[in-house]
């Protein structure tokens, strides 16, 4: 069983730079990715990256803005989030995903949530 244990949300103002983390229980096996829920809609994709960080992805509404890394000696994936937005506003998701599952949307493990809050 993969544990996932986000931290670094909190509430910041339009335009703040914020970076979450994401630390894994053996996490070199599985591409990561960041998935967000904000109020009454559904969980929503937001970025992916595979193992040895040789390919990533990004929903269209967070490209330019996000990155998302990975450091395996650390067992920890980040998702730095720049530039952003009240409507960015959500709980973020850490996932895992074994190499079998589809990329870039696959998820086999979920972390606990962190909330981002973002004020104008």
């Amino acid at each position: 069983q993969v544990q996932l244990v986000e931290s670094g949300g909190g509430l910041v103002q339009a335009g703040d730079i914020l970076t979450l983390s994401c630390v894994t229980s053996g996490s070199s096996r599985y591409r990561m990715a960041w998935f967000r829920q904000a109020p009454g809609k559904e969980r929503d994709f937001v970025a992916a990256i595979m193992r040895s960080s040789d390919a990533t992805y990004y929903a269209d509404s967070v490209k330019g803005r996000f990155t998302i890394s990975r450091d395996d000696a650390k067992n920890t994936v980040y998702l730095q989030m720049n530039s952003l937005k009240p409507e960015d506003t959500a709980v973020y998701y850490c996932a895992a995903a074994r190499p079998s599952s589809s990329w870039p949307y696959g998820v086999d493990y979920w972390g606990q949530g962190t909330q981002v809050t973002v004020s104008s």
